[in-house]
């Protein structure tokens, strides 16, 4: 497979991946503002801080509130990571190889990107805003549907395994990181109930409410979620069942031992973690170091397998947190 057919592929799979992300992020913090009591704020800024895109939305608009918040993640093509600015770095990567991908795929893409640039940015109002994002979703799923059930599984499939898992990875991580220092005003601190409700939106913001109940058949509770979204090889959006896909699609690849083994040494890293006995300070550093770590595997992947290394298009910028975000355009 030639190097720039395989580019676009991982690229491809992270575009539509960060996508989905961004429509579940928000379509779970809007669902939670009918939840919680009136007088307790819902922060929109941790949205900004999930991204990496503290400074550039501090460029374009005066203060995070809910408003300025959807409009920069959903439809601001001034940022390069907003979801319609992601699908559209999706559809230029799939058009450019549609003799690979299966057609139903590329029209899908297409249609997408197409409907969310004339539906969305009109979409934004709370009450339209949750359909409209749940679309995308929907979408997102079906093409996931159609490459798994139509795609050669050859070694294009692999890299599109890599590109759509070390995205997913990166998000949970961040959401887990920014969801934990996200405390309640004092006032309702002492609350179980407002302290339950958190970690259920972090819960259904990764389509794992369900199966944490399953898997846990516990309460929602903070050890317990941590422990779940850090350390379940079951669940598709678990980091380590992420990093073990991650780990699968390398090591069918050739020359790649380096890069297995930092994956390896990843899932060693996340096994051995007592993430229960973690504090709010202990979880944000081991997102840093996870976040180090797929970063280094994002970067041996194209300097394996792709014709420049790291990819031209790729930065990084430190978030408000402090921790470094990989962006693209």
């Amino acid at each position: 497979m030639l190097s720039r057919v395989a580019e676009r592929i991982y690229w491809m799979a992270r575009y539509v991946e960060r996508a989905e992300n961004t429509a579940r992020l928000i379509n779970v913090n809007t669902l939670m503002l009918l939840d919680l009591p009136r007088g307790v704020p819902l922060g929109w800024e941790a949205l900004i801080e999930m991204t990496g895109a503290s400074e550039a939305f501090a460029e374009y608009y005066n203060e995070p509130v809910e408003r300025n918040v959807v409009r920069f993640m959903v439809a601001d093509q001034r940022n390069p990571g907003s979801l319609i600015s992601s699908l559209k770095g999706a559809r230029e990567n799939a058009r450019t190889i549609r003799d690979i991908i299966p057609r139903e795929a590329w029209e899908r893409i297409n249609e997408l990107y197409l409907q969310a640039v004339a539906e969305l940015p009109g979409s934004l109002a709370r009450g339209r805003r949750y359909e409209a994002l749940m679309s995308v979703i929907d979408a997102s799923q079906q093409l996931t549907g159609i490459l798994a059930g139509a795609m050669l599984h050859d070694a294009g499939y692999d890299f599109l395994r890599l590109g759509r898992n070390l995205e997913r990875a990166d998000m949970i991580s961040r959401i887990i990181d920014v969801r934990t220092a996200d405390t309640l005003p004092p006032e309702f601190a002492g609350q179980a109930p407002l302290r339950s409700m958190r970690w259920m939106s972090l819960l259904r913001s990764l389509s794992g409410y369900q199966a944490y109940r399953q898997q846990v058949q516990t309460a929602v509770r903070r050890d317990d979620v941590l422990e779940f979204l850090f350390k379940s090889e079951q669940f598709p959006r678990a980091v380590r069942h992420c990093v073990g896909e991650v780990s699968a699609a390398v090591e069918r690849l050739p020359r790649s031992e380096e890069a297995h083994e930092r994956c390896l040494s990843l899932i060693r890293q996340i096994e051995r973690a007592r993430v229960r006995r973690f504090d709010d300070a202990a979880v944000h550093r081991f997102v840093d170091r996870i976040q180090k770590s797929l970063g280094q595997v994002h970067d041996m992947v194209g300097q394996t397998w792709f014709l420049v290394a790291p990819p031209p298009a790729k930065r990084r910028r430190r978030t408000a947190r402090g921790r470094v975000a990989v962006q693209s355009r």
